[in-house]
């Protein structure tokens, strides 16, 4: 993996481009002299959970032989009062659509956050990760 970060201000906005050419922007809020050009990286950080563990349930649900319609993931998370602020807790609450098995989707939740994702394992010392879901026919 190669990451690049380019300086776009004299503040603190960044571009980040990834190893496939895709670009995010990156920056701090006003509070600290940033310009609100780009997502903070600790919001960056429960993005990649929330990708990391939907790209999981995702393919465990296909495996599975569940038919996924649709799917959304809604993150809200604690930090420290201290510095470093790291996360303390992190709750996902999924949300899915189609004509899915309960068992099913609580096993790919499961499997995601306990096994396969990269970014729950490297949270997980820190921070108490909890899940929730809710499964919606159309």
């Amino acid at each position: 993996m190669n990451i690049e970060l380019v300086r776009k201000n004299k503040a603190f906005h960044f571009e980040a481009t990834d190893s496939s050419n895709q670009k995010v922007q990156i920056d701090a809020g006003p509070k600290v002299g940033g310009e609100d050009k780009g997502t903070r990286p600790m919001d960056l950080l429960l993005m990649a959970l929330g990708g990391c563990s939907s790209i999981d349930i995702g393919l465990i649900l296909k495996k599975q032989k569940q038919e996924l319609e649709d799917f959304k993931v809604q993150i809200t998370a604690d930090r420290e009062d201290a510095v470093p602020s790291l996360f303390k807790k992190i709750n996902l609450h999924f949300i899915l659509w189609g004509d899915l098995k309960e068992k099913k989707v609580i096993k790919s939740i499961e499997l995601s956050l306990e096994k396969y994702c990269s970014v729950a394992k490297i949270l997980e010392p820190t921070a108490e990760i909890t899940y929730s879901f809710e499964i919606r026919n159309n």
